[in-house]
């Protein structure tokens, strides 16, 4: 059987990479991998190629940057000319970036059964393009491989076409299988001054992307003002979008505030595991504050992963400047046990590519 995986953006190279690692174990499974370019640059593409393993794409499609339908649209054109050289048996999204919804598109269009993992999410915000395009996916797929048991029941509500699975969540099979090896080998700590005499100076860590924040001025500045209220370092890996705010708006920070360049996975991981609070409005980043027994506050209004919430493990505070503080706050002082099981026991890709195996995607 061969596979053709559409990957984009950095949370996906996480996701496929215990999956990618699954399949190339059977050899009756051949794995095809279009990168979308919709990341593109080295520490949000690149170098997740190189530190988790994934095999390299058959192409770049050099995508890049754009409006949600020009990006979208150069992603379906590139996409339908790969598949229709290729001939898959089955295409394999992840999430609910742009380059999830324009691989689905192509492959129903050319009637290639689809498998989405990590399906079944949502945030009953459909002003978030993420939110339309897990919807869209969703409603197209063959194979729904979801992490949660809330995940399982959305689907259900919807009626959706396909098989529904409950796997687990990626997600926690990579941050198990990488998270040694980040030990290891980051230097990040040192790096960025943060340890000294084997002590790590108190730091929070804050990411912040997502075009809801981002493209709307208010909005992104009440959270830099919220940060620059926070009592600790901050420090803030930039994504692009970031820091073309940043550069356009010319926006005051509070000396509290440190930017760095986006950093690679294992940077990311050893960072994450070592901060007081991790703040985002990241979906990934939640989980992965989770997986490391750090407590996270997200700067959105809602979040998919409303099981952390009701833990009293994730803290929403839009961009509420005073909210964000009193977070903060509260979350150094809360007692949480991280070793509940939300999301599985790391075993999430060996289901999945189980279920590939003896599912007939004929019928």
């Amino acid at each position: 059987m061969k596979i053709a995986t559409v990957l984009g953006a950095r949370p996906q190279f996480i996701k496929a990479a215990p999956v990618s690692r699954e399949i190339s174990l059977d050899p009756a499974l051949r794995e095809v991998i279009i990168h979308t370019g919709q990341h593109y640059d080295y520490n949000m593409s690149k170098c997740f190629f190189d530190d988790l393993g994934i095999p390299e794409p058959v192409c770049n499609l050099e995508v890049g940057s754009a409006s949600h339908g020009r990006q979208t649209g150069e992603m379906v054109i590139g996409i339908e000319r790969v598949l229709m050289e290729e001939r898959p048996d089955l295409v394999l999204v992840y999430g609910d970036t742009n380059s999830t919804l324009a691989g689905a598109l192509v492959a129903v269009k050319l009637h290639v059964p689809i498998a989405h993992v990590e399906a079944g999410l949502r945030s009953f915000n459909r002003r978030m393009p993420e939110e339309s395009n897990r919807v869209v996916t969703d409603h197209l797929s063959d194979l729904l491989f979801c992490p949660t048991d809330k995940s399982v029941a959305n689907l259900a509500r919807e009626s959706v076409f396909g098989r529904v699975h409950l796997v687990g969540d990626v997600m926690r099979d990579c941050y198990s299988f990488f998270r040694d090896r980040a030990q290891e080998h980051s230097t990040v700590l040192e790096d960025l001054g943060l340890q000294e005499l084997g002590s790590t100076e108190p730091y929070c860590l804050a990411t912040i992307h997502r075009p809801e924040n981002t493209d709307d001025p208010a909005r992104m500045d009440a959270i830099l003002q919220g940060l620059s209220q926070v009592g600790t370092q901050v420090i803030i890996p930039l994504h692009p979008r970031t820091r073309a705010y940043l550069e356009k708006q010319g926006s005051r920070i509070g000396p509290n505030i440190r930017t760095v360049q986006p950093l690679a996975y294992f940077d990311m991981l050893i960072l994450e595991a070592n901060a007081e609070v991790i703040l985002t409005d990241s979906g990934g980043i939640q989980k992965e504050a989770f997986f490391a027994g750090v407590p996270c506050v997200t700067m959105r209004d809602e979040t998919e992963w409303v099981e952390l919430v009701e833990g009293g493990y994730n803290t929403l505070t839009g961009a509420d400047p005073g909210r964000i503080v009193r977070a903060v706050e509260s979350s150094k002082e809360r007692v949480l046990d991280f070793g509940v099981d939300i999301y599985g026991q790391g075993d999430s890709a060996v289901k999945i590519v189980e279920t590939i195996r003896r599912v007939d995607l004929s019928e």
